[in-house]
């Protein structure tokens, strides 16, 4: 049965914890022996966990090793390159711009299987280094996981401006009102006109 490094940082967790659930002032005689086996088959595989995480850490080591001996004897060294590339993937490597830019620089001219399989691990290992940044991104102080747990903030909403209470209308004089003006005199009793004279008489 075989670990990835994530299951085996899981499984150490759990293990301290499981070991945290007993004071460490309480002697093991008196809590039982059934008790104080278990605890002895923690503290066993605790340390095996530990060893296989270490153990982990130098082969990881080695394969960085020999993956950037490969890589600056490109393109001469492709094959090799790419067999410890796969392998240090599987252990966890996350490729960096030195691989990204490799494998770019790698030709196409092998083949069309070949040309396939260089371009899918091409593609493979850009989602593997996306997906690190955006981790490290949302583990910044102010990231999208240190606001409503990962995700995306609500735009800023401008505030509506304030409505102003319409003035009141002018209270409107009481009495009836007139729709036309009053009158003035000289239009109630117009000025009487002058008699026109009377015709003057021809003599014959």
């Amino acid at each position: 049965m075989a670990f990835s490094a994530d299951e085996l940082r899981v499984l150490r967790r759990a293990l301290a914890h499981a070991l945290k659930t007993t004071s460490p002032s309480t002697p093991l005689g008196a809590l039982g022996p059934e008790w104080s086996q278990d605890i002895q088959e923690y503290l066993r595989l605790a340390e095996a966990v530990d060893e296989a995480v270490r153990e982990g850490g130098r082969l990881r080591a080695f394969l960085l090793a020999d993956l950037a001996r490969y890589r600056d004897a490109l393109p001469g060294s492709a094959t090799g390159y790419l067999a410890q590339l796969k392998e240090a993937l599987a252990v966890g490597h996350v490729p960096g711009p030195d691989d990204l830019a490799a494998l770019r620089s790698l030709p196409r001219s092998g083949g069309k299987a070949e040309c396939e399989r260089r371009s899918a691990l091409l593609r493979h290992c850009e989602q593997l280094a996306e997906h690190s940044v955006r981790t490290r991104l949302r583990a910044l102080p102010g990231g999208r996981s240190a606001t409503r747990g990962g995700r995306e903030p609500e735009p800023e909403r401008e505030p509506k401006p304030e409505r102003k209470p319409e003035p009141a209308p002018a209270p409107r004089p009481k009495g009836p009102q007139r729709d036309r003006p009053i009158p003035t005199p000289g239009e109630v009793f117009p000025p009487r006109r002058k008699p026109a004279p009377p015709p003057e008489s021809r003599t014959a």
